[in-house]
C-alpha cells in the first residue's frame, strides 16, 4: 500500500510540474524584459501566453490584432458572424473541446493575453526549421481563418502557429503529455492500482460484464504495454 501511495504522489507531482499542457520549448529562466508585454511587436511574430494548465499561442497580425486557434462550439450552432466574433466564454471553449470544433479567429492583443504576460518568438531559439519571413507568417495565418476541426493533442493552437511560422505543425505540449502518459503506462504499479480499483467496483456493483471485463482487460493491456 505504501508503494501505491508513493506511486500516486510521484505522478501527481509530475503533472503539477508539467501543468498538463505547458509548453516546453524554453528550459531556461525567463529574462526580466519578457515578463511584461514586449514593445515593438512586428506583424508575423509568434506570441505565447501562459495559462493555468497550458500555454496559448497566436500570430501577431499588427494593429494590436492576434490570429489564434481556439475551441469554440458557436460556429456549429449559428452562422451569425457578429455573434461568433464575440469574446469566447469558458462554456463555449469547453463545449468546443468536447465537440472537437475550433475556429481560427482574430482578437485584440488584450483579449488574447487575458491578463497574462506575452512572450515573443521563443520557439525560434530551439526549432530546427528556419522561420518564414514575418509577412509570410502573417499571411499564412490569415489564410486559415475560419472554423476547423479541433483535437486537444493533434490539432491545437500550438500546431497552428508552428505551421504558420515554420511550415510544419508540431506541439511540444502534446509531446510532453504523451511522455507523461507513457511513463504512467510503463510503471507496473499502474497494473496493481487498476486491479484494486476493478476489484472494488466488483464488490460495490457485483459481477457483471461492465465491471468484470474492464477489471481483467485494462490491467492486462497495461501489463503488455509495459
Amino acid at each position: 500500500m505504501l508503494q501505491l501511495l508513493t506511486f500516486l504522489v510521484e505522478k501527481l507531482s509530475l503533472l503539477s510540474k508539467f501543468k498538463l499542457f505547458e509548453s516546453g520549448w524554453w528550459d531556461g529562466e525567463e529574462p526580466e524584459q519578457e515578463r511584461r508585454a514586449p514593445p515593438g511587436l512586428r506583424r508575423g511574430d509568434l506570441l505565447e501566453v501562459p495559462r493555468t494548465i497550458f500555454t496559448h499561442f497566436g500570430i501577431y497580425l499588427g494593429d494590436h490584432k492576434v490570429a489564434h486557434l481556439i475551441p469554440d462550439i458557436l460556429p456549429v450552432l449559428t452562422s451569425d458572424k457578429r455573434l461568433i466574433g464575440s469574446v469566447i466564454t469558458n462554456q463555449r471553449l469547453i463545449l468546443g473541446c468536447i465537440y472537437k470544433r475550433a475556429t481560427v479567429r482574430v482578437d485584440t492583443l488584450e483579449d488574447f493575453a487575458y491578463g497574462s504576460k506575452i512572450l515573443v518568438n521563443r520557439m525560434d531559439k530551439v526549432v530546427k526549421s528556419k522561420a518564414f519571413s514575418n509577412e509570410d507568417v502573417a499571411t499564412r495565418a490569415e489564410r486559415l481563418l475560419g472554423s476547423i476541426p479541433y483535437s486537444l493533442l493533434w490539432n491545437n493552437c500550438e500546431h497552428f502557429v508552428t505551421y504558420c511560422r515554420y511550415g510544419a505543425a508540431a506541439s511540444r505540449q502534446t509531446e510532453q503529455f504523451c511522455q507523461c502518459l507513457k511513463s504512467v503506462i510503463r510503471d507496473q504499479r499502474s497494473v496493481i492500482i487498476t486491479v484494486l480499483l476493478g476489484t472494488v467496483s466488483i464488490i460495490c456493483f457485483g459481477m457483471a460484464p461492465s465491471t468484470t471485463l474492464p477489471t481483467v482487460l485494462i490491467p492486462f493491456a497495461l501489463w503488455m504495454a509495459g
